[in-house]
């Protein structure tokens, strides 16, 4: 694992010193390239129950895309789906939900299908697809466990959407969308990638980084004294919010400008080394301090 380089991060403030509360993106961070969770991770996982320090999962996946890991990961903590548009508490009820307004939607449709991106929209536990044949269709429902709704027209499914998905081999092609369905929907969504293929759309509230806010406020927790850890421009949301920002080694030059360090690749035990050599050495344990802990509430992590 290697610090960034500090000259890339003259307007940063510095890295937090205490860590109460970890907040980890999954594709790319948390989990291998095959959607595995290794030894090493779950080893780093049961230091962090040991040091007293929460983790909280925050992904562009659906809600059944994350719980999905909640029993090899023994968590039992609130978490955010669709970029962290729906937070959800501990015992799987939503806590807070964000839509994005039906015209917002029709434009980013427009925009998706003049430029040949497959679109995808989901809206709680509905995943809404209108083309079953799309490349990334079946490597989703085989990553997340969920039968996609298949829909002749997204005509009058516009409403209570959580977020639109485009997708497309073609990276290039999702690299101008983010840039140019950004520019339409600016002030009315935030528009992020959240791997080369994938373009997520959501309400303009629902990213990264106010999840980071919300889980900590669930905790009682400043944000300053929150490590996150992630890989992608969705990620750089909750990179500016949190007191500790860890970027993956195979994260882009851009998105590693963002974070006070970068650890090893997904594919080279690179969230687990984080853990282990950066934040655990910053621990703070919210059980030394009762004051801090979150009021009872539904879905309150036991002992958090």
């Amino acid at each position: 694992m290697t610090v960034t380089d500090n000259a890339l991060h003259a307007a940063l403030a510095p890295p937090a010193s205490r860590i109460k509360l970890v907040v980890s993106d999954m594709d790319g961070t948390l989990l291998t390239p095959e959607k595995q969770v290794t030894h090493h991770t779950l080893a780093a996982v049961q230091a962090l129950k040991d040091a007293g320090i929460p983790l909280c999962l925050v992904s562009s996946r659906p809600p059944g895309g994350i719980e999905m890991y909640f029993d090899v990961l023994g968590l039992h903590t609130p978490y955010g789906a669709l970029n962290g548009g729906t937070i959800f508490n501990a015992d799987r009820t939503v806590r807070s939900q964000l839509a994005l307004d039906p015209g917002a939607v029709q434009d980013a449709l427009d925009m998706l299908k003049v430029h040949n991106l497959d679109a995808w929209l989901f809206r709680g536990h509905e995943w809404l697809v209108d083309n079953p044949t799309g490349a990334y269709v079946e490597p989703e429902r085989k990553a997340v466990r969920m039968d996609p709704q298949i829909v002749s027209s997204f005509a009058g499914s516009t409403t209570g959407i959580g977020k639109i998905t485009g997708s497309s081999a073609d990276y290039d092609a999702v690299a101008r969308q983010e840039a140019e369905i950004g520019m339409l929907l600016e002030g009315r969504a935030s528009v992020a990638r959240s791997s080369q293929w994938f373009l997520d759309i959501t309400p303009l509230d629902a990213n990264k980084g106010n999840a980071l806010r919300h889980l900590a406020e669930f905790y009682g927790v400043d944000p300053s004294e929150v490590a996150c850890i992630g890989d992608m421009d969705n990620d750089v949301p909750m990179f500016k919010v949190a007191g500790l920002a860890i970027a993956m080694g195979q994260a882009s030059e851009g998105v590693a400008a963002q974070a006070h360090f970068v650890t090893a690749a997904n594919t080279d035990e690179g969230w687990s080394k984080a853990i282990e050599s950066i934040v655990l050495p910053r621990a703070v344990s919210l059980n030394d301090h009762p004051a801090s802990a979150p009021a009872a509430s539904p879905g309150t992590p036991a002992g958090a």
